[in-house]
Formats: structure tokens, sequence, C-alpha cells
């Protein structure tokens, strides 16, 4: 009876075992082990990073292997053959597509213009609000608002919205912030606080201590953003060398992540707007 018992024991520790050799299975019943590199865009190291260490506790035989070396050399990486998905912050050009990238956009990053609830301003043009960055425009009364002085409010020179919105203004490195604030609730509190205070924030993170201004005559909602009519917002891609349906499985369940309730709610927590429609 006992040298049954043992015997017993040996196959359920032989099984066992063999189960762990075949990686990692999801409570969906997949099973994936190995390695998905990914290479590019800085502004997308928060949600790239998030995303990795979410799918990586779904399967955790997996390993997401991330660099950040910025959008154009992650598409390079990738027309290289040196990584999986290209992180790019920007659309592909028509000379990337040619090359068999194929842009798969898996958000939008909107960024708001938060202003002081007392300031009568409401909207004002990419020009004007260009010009306010870059010290042309001093007070608010050049805008129609109260005769203060505009407090120009920004974000580390680290921040990824930062370079965002510099970006998109086009106005990088000429900025002349009075306050460069270190994160988002510190720059909303700051609007909330400072009647002459101009901000930028992820549209996410606008509550009812903050106004925004329309950009353009055009108000920063989801709904605009994903219409493409509001200007402060960019796709985030995730590009591949071909379809998606063409990659690997490990590639593949990636993206199955990212459109997963568990994927959407990460790219949520991160400020980003889905792209699904």
């Amino acid at each position: 009876m006992k040298k049954v018992l043992s015997m017993g024991l040996a196959l359920a520790a032989a099984l066992s075992l063999t189960a762990c050799k075949g990686g990692s299975t999801s409570s969906s019943g997949e099973s994936l082990s190995g390695k998905v590199s990914l290479n590019g865009s800085t502004s997308m190291e928060k949600y790239v990073t998030a995303l990795g260490e979410g799918f990586k506790e779904k399967y955790p035989d997996m390993t997401v292997e991330t660099q950040f070396t910025g959008s154009s050399a992650g598409l390079q990486a990738l027309i290289d053959g040196q990584c999986d998905i290209a992180d790019s912050s920007r659309s592909l050009t028509p000379a990337e597509k040619k090359k068999g990238l194929v842009e798969n956009v898996v958000a939008i990053d909107g960024i708001a213009i938060s202003l002081n609830k007392k300031n009568k301003v409401n909207n004002v043009t990419a020009k004007q609000l260009a010009d306010i960055y870059t010290g042309k425009i001093t007070n608010w009364k050049q805008l129609g608002g109260a005769d203060e002085k505009i407090v120009v409010i920004g974000r580390e020179s680290a921040s990824g919205t930062r370079a965002a919105f510099e970006e998109l203004l086009k106005v990088e490195n000429k900025c002349k912030y009075a306050q460069e604030l270190d994160n988002t609730g510190a720059v909303v509190a700051k609007c909330a606080s400072t009647t002459g205070a101009i901000g930028y924030v992820s549209l996410d993170a606008v509550d009812n201590t903050i106004k925004t201004a329309k950009l353009n005559g055009v108000e920063a909602t989801e709904s605009n953003i994903k219409a493409g009519t509001y200007k402060l917002s960019r796709p985030f891609v995730m590009a591949t060398k071909g379809a998606i349906s063409k990659q690997n499985k490990k590639v593949q369940a990636i993206f199955k992540y990212v459109n997963s309730d568990e994927g959407q709610k990460i790219l949520k927590k991160v400020g980003l707007i889905s792209a699904k429609k």
C-alpha cells in the first residue's frame, strides 16, 4: 500500500513539473511563455510600463522587455527587426508605412487647459496659448480678461504631459514658466488657488475646483478629442510590422490584453482616452 502511495505522489509531481514547463496559463485557459519586446516613445513610458506589469501578472512566464528610446528610434528598431512592437506618440509617416509598418492606435492623449474658476476668459487660440507660454502675452486683459498678470504653470522637465504640450504647440524649450510642478494634482491645486494661473493637465484630472478653456473654440471633451477637433491631443500607437493578425501569439496576446477590460482600466488609470469606438 505504501509503495502504491509513493508511486502516486511521484506521478503527481511529474505532472506538476510538466505543467510548469508549458508556460503560464491565464484565467481564460491560454498558455504563454517567452518574451515580447517593445521599444519607442518616452511619452508612453508610464502607460507601457503599467501595461507590461499587468500583462506579466496575467502571464507570469512571459517577459515584457521595454525600451524607451523615442518614437522614431523605436519605429526604426521595428523596421530593422530589433523589437516586436514600436511605441510611437505620433502618427506613422507614409515612408514608415511603405516599409511595412502598421499603425495600431491604442489610446489618445488629451491635454486640458486649466484656469481658475474666477477667470473670465473661456477660449484661447493655439497662437495665443503659445504666446502665453513663451512670454509674449503676459496679462489676461490682452485676451479680454481681468487686468491681472498671467501666472504660467507647467510640469517638471521630465513630464510626458509637458513634452506633449510643448510638442503640439511647437514651443519646445521656449516656455517661460512661473512654476514647474512635479505632479498633476499640484497643477490643479495651483490653478484652483491662484486667480491668474494657467496650467495644463490630462483631461481625466480636471475636477470641479478649476475650469477649462476652449482651444480655437473647441471644448476639451473625450468626444471632441476622439473626433480630432480638439488639437491638444495625439495618438498613442503600438506599431507592428504587418497586421496584428500576422504576428506571433505572444504579440497578439499583448493587443488582446490592451483591448481587454483589464487593459482598458490601465489605460484610464494613467490618464489616457481609449481609442476603441
